[in-house]
C-alpha cells in the first residue's frame, strides 16, 4: 500500500491545556534550557527552584524569572502551591530525589534516565503508585511532533513489518575524570547519558528485545565510552544502537519495514524525517513549530500537565514500564562491557 500523505501529529498542544505550578530541583544547564523553553513556548510556569547551594538557586531564579529560590530540596517540597517537580540533577541523584519528592506528595518529571538501573526505576514506580502521585521520565524525544507521526505510521501498518532499526548518538567529549560523563560516582558513561536515547528508539519501534549483545571500550575511570549494542527479537527483527563520548556521530536513526522506511536526520530531537517507499516517491515531513534543538524540551511539560489532569499516575506514551525496559537493556549492555 502506497502512502499518499502523512498523518497529522497528535502531540499535546503547547498552549491551551491544563496548567501546573512547577518546581525545579537541581538547577543546571539542562534545567536552564528546559525552563527557558517552557516559559517561552507553553502556559506552564515554574514558581520555585531549589539547590543545595542557595546562591545558585537565587541566580537561576533571577535568570529565569522564578519567584522563589531555596537552599534545600526539602524546603521547596514543603511548599503546598508546587504541584510537580522537574528533577534535573546528575543521573546518580535521580533515584534519591525522586523518592524524596514522592514522599512529599509531589508529582515528578525526572530527567532521563529516570534512574541508573532498572531496579532503582522499579522502586520509583512502586513508591509513586503507593503514594498516588504521577511519575514520568523526561524522555523528551517521545513527546515531539515527529514521534507522534511516526508512531501512527507504525500503528497503521504503513511501514509493513519492521525488521531493522538503527540509531547512533555520540560526541567527542574532552576527558575529565571528575565530570559527570566520566566519573562513575556520578553514573557516567555513554550508555546512561546517550544510549538511553538509542535504546528508547529501538524500544519505541520494536518493543522488548529477546537478546542483548554489546561490544565496546571503557574509559580509564571504568565507565563505558564507546559501544555498539545489537538487539535481537523473537521474530526476524534486529536493532543496532551506537553510543559514544569519544567521537562525533550524526545522530541519525532509521526504522525499516517491508513496505517503507523512516529516515531521521536527528532521531532524538526536533528534526525533519523522510519516508522512503518501495515503488513510490519519498515523502518528507517537516516540523512547522520551528522549535530548534533543545527548545523541544518544552513538549514534555504540557503533556505531563494533561496526564495529571486526567488523573493518570504514568505517561500513556512512555510509562515507567517502558523506562524500566530501556534500563534493562542498558543494565545488560553495561554488564557485558564490564562498566563500573
Amino acid at each position: 500500500m502506497t502512502i499518499s500523505a502523512l498523518p497529522e501529529s497528535a502531540h499535546q498542544p503547547l498552549r491551551g491545556g491544563p496548567v501546573l505550578r512547577w518546581g525545579v530541583l537541581a538547577p543546571g544547564r539542562i534545567a536552564g534550557d528546559w525552563v527557558a523553553s517552557v516559559h517561552e513556548n507553553t502556559d506552564q510556569r515554574v514558581v520555585a527552584v531549589a539547590s543545595r547551594t542557595l546562591s545558585r538557586a537565587e541566580t537561576f531564579a533571577a535568570t529565569h524569572g522564578i519567584e522563589r529560590a531555596y537552599g534545600s530540596y526539602e524546603q521547596l517540597l514543603a511548599e503546598p502551591d508546587v504541584d510537580i517537580v522537574y528533577i534535573a540533577a546528575p543521573h546518580s541523584e535521580h533515584h534519591t530525589l525522586a523518592l524524596l519528592a514522592i514522599s512529599a506528595g509531589k508529582h515528578i518529571l525526572v530527567e532521563k534516565p529516570i534512574a541508573t538501573t532498572a531496579e532503582e526505576a522499579r522502586s520509583i514506580r512502586e513508591a509513586a503508585q503507593a503514594a498516588g502521585v504521577f511519575a514520568m521520565e523526561a524522555l523528551w524525544s517521545q513527546y515531539l511532533p515527529q514521534t507522534s507521526v511516526i508512531s501512527q505510521l507504525m500503528r497503521n501498518g504503513d511501514l509493513g513489518e519492521i525488521t531493522f532499526v538503527e540509531a547512533n548518538f555520540g560526541f567527542a567529549a574532552p576527558f575529565d575524570a571528575t565530570s559527570r560523563l566520566f566519573d562513575p560516582a556520578l553514573a557516567g558513561g555513554a550508555l546512561l547519558d546517550l544510549g538511553v536515547y538509542t535504546a528508547w528508539f529501538a524500544h519505541f519501534a520494536l518493543g522488548n528485545p529477546a537478546t542483548v549483545s554489546a561490544t565496546g571500550t571503557l574509559a580509564s575511570t571504568g565507565v563505558d565510552d564507546h559501544s555498539v549494542v545489537a538487539l535481537g527479537y523473537d521474530g526476524p527483527a534486529v536493532a543496532a544502537m551506537t553510543s559514544t563520548i569519544i567521537v562525533d556521530t550524526p545522530g541519525t536513526g532509521m526504522i525499516c519495514g517491508a513496505a517503507a522506511r523512516v529516515e531521521m536526520e536527528k532521531f532524538m530531537s526536533v528534526a525533519d524525517f523522510t519516508v522512503v517507499q518501495r515503488g513510490a516517491d519519498p515523502i518528507h515531513w517537516q516540523d512547522t513549530n520551528a522549535l530548534e534543538w533543545r527548545a523541544g524540551l518544552c513538549y514534555q511539560a504540557p503533556a505531563a500537565a494533561a496526564f495529571v489532569a486526567d488523573g493518570l499516575l504514568e505517561s500513556p506514551q512512555h510509562g515507567l514500564g517502558d523506562s524500566i525496559a530501556v534500563l534493562e537493556v542498558l543494565d545488560a549492555a553495561r554488564a557485558q562491557l564490564g562498566a563500573v
